[in-house]
């Protein structure tokens, strides 16, 4: 019963995580269009890991405990852009190997069928 409670709950919780800003557009960039964006958006994972220096650094000077949440979470979307970075030239180099086979099957034709011994 706590097993079933437990994984209901984390369920819901990713399904409501997928709504988040960042998550919107990393779903977005993983798109093949938008895969040549990924690693200028790592940019933006510098921004969320300097604005996670920034809150500890405020933390320290005395702002509320509760704000751990937000540098977590700041750190925690800086490395999902800094790790989508290489992710995405992989993607892309994939996708572009898939269209550049696709387009040779095309213009070749299927070819000659290999006899079997």
């Amino acid at each position: 019963m706590i097993v079933y409670f437990c994984a209901t709950a984390a369920v819901r919780i990713r399904a409501v995580l997928q709504h988040a800003p960042s998550n919107l557009l990393l779903n977005w960039l993983r798109q093949r269009p938008h895969l040549k964006w990924g690693v200028p958006f790592m940019l933006l994972g510098v921004a969320y890991l300097a604005a996670g220096c920034g809150l500890q650094l405020w933390i320290e000077a005395g702002a509320p405990q509760w704000m751990y949440l937000l540098v977590i979470l700041a750190f925690w979307n800086g490395f999902k852009f800094l790790v989508f970075g290489p992710v995405s030239l992989v993607l892309l180099a994939w996708c572009r190997i898939r269209e550049h086979v696709g387009r040779r099957r095309i213009t070749k034709g299927p070819g000659p069928v290999p006899l079997r011994p």
